[in-house]
């Protein structure tokens, strides 16, 4: 959305992408996880088909199936976004990016760039905006080994189903994740450190909330940390402790670690320019701007909240002002 508004307002304007166009949120967020919720739910509902004066037999479903599905929505988005790069002449440079001076950009190449695409080299502009995003938040002693510790990008493609499963943080992620596993038939339990599941929001929609997914038989854990992990062959063993002074062992097929994510702002170059940065995020005011002059930084790299609509809606604004 940045770069388009930017190309209307008649910049030349060019993107720097290393694996995918439209971001975290249309390839591995918000919507091919709603597309795995929605065969999960039709699921759900034909498990129950006599509810509703209807017959259903020999209920299933084929996990590679649900994911074929998802990643071809997911998929169908980013061709789009692509196509709109062409509708308004934006350039797309497929590669790493690193500033190497104000306004100096060098871009290592993509691994498997498209056909026909741009590639790395040296680059230059007037005004650059980082718009990196966010990956997930590691907690040191429990990492995802991409096997039996999962980040969302293992738990969206998962080549079998789990029977069951730890969650491990009941944010928007966390949550989605184990009423998805869930409605699937894996015994999910969530443990939070916070009183509440889904901290950030309104406590009395949260306990609502709670009641739901209770009552769907997911077990919660709040007040509760998972101190350490133990793996074996094909399952993990978490020991959580709960805010009591209380200790349990709980062992599942998988865990997934939904703590959170941090903004990309490593390696772009950021520090030898003087970037300024807080817990993670770089600095900016009302309009997206650094205190380096003509650099900016909008989305998950500046501050939270770290969501799609809100990057969009502060690189518009940073554009305008530019």
């Amino acid at each position: 959305m940045t770069a388009i508004r930017a190309a209307q307002l008649g910049f030349k304007t060019a993107i720097v992408e290393t694996k995918h166009l439209g971001g975290i949120c249309l390839n591995w967020g918000c919507i091919p996880t709603k597309a795995l919720l929605r065969s999960a739910e039709v699921y759900h509902y034909m498990e129950h088909a006599k509810d509703y004066g209807l017959s259903a037999d020999k209920i299933g479903f084929d996990i590679f199936a649900i994911v074929k599905r998802s990643r071809g929505v997911s998929n169908q988005l980013t061709t789009g976004v692509g196509f709109l790069m062409k509708k308004n002449k934006i350039d797309v440079i497929w590669g790493r990016a690193e500033l190497t001076a104000l306004g100096k950009i060098k871009v290592k190449d993509a691994e498997n760039p498209p056909k026909g695409a741009l590639k790395g080299g040296d680059y230059s502009a007037k005004h650059v905006i980082v718009a990196d995003g966010a990956r997930p938040r590691v907690l040191p002693g429990i990492e995802p080994d991409n096997n039996l510790i999962w980040t969302y990008f293992e738990a969206m493609v998962p080549e079998t189903m789990p029977k069951s499963l730890i969650v491990m943080g009941s944010g928007a992620i966390g949550i989605e994740f184990a009423s998805f596993y869930r409605f699937m038939g894996a015994e999910v339990t969530v443990v939070e450190m916070m009183p509440q599941i889904l901290p950030v929001e309104d406590a009395e929609i949260a306990a609502q909330a709670r009641k739901r997914f209770e009552k769907q038989g997911i077990k919660i854990l709040t007040d509760a940390k998972v101190s350490k992990v133990t793996k074996a062959a094909d399952s993990v063993t978490a020991t959580v402790e709960t805010k009591d002074g209380k200790s349990q062992e709980i062992t599942a097929d998988r865990m997934i670690s939904a703590v959170g994510v941090v903004g990309n702002i490593d390696g772009l170059g950021l520090e030898k320019l003087g970037v300024k940065t807080d817990r993670g995020c770089v600095v900016i005011d009302e309009f997206g701007r650094t205190n380096v002059p003509d650099l900016y930084a909008i989305g998950d790299v500046a501050d939270p909240p770290m969501l799609a609509h809100k990057a969009e809606h502060e690189g518009v604004i940073c554009v305008e002002k530019i």
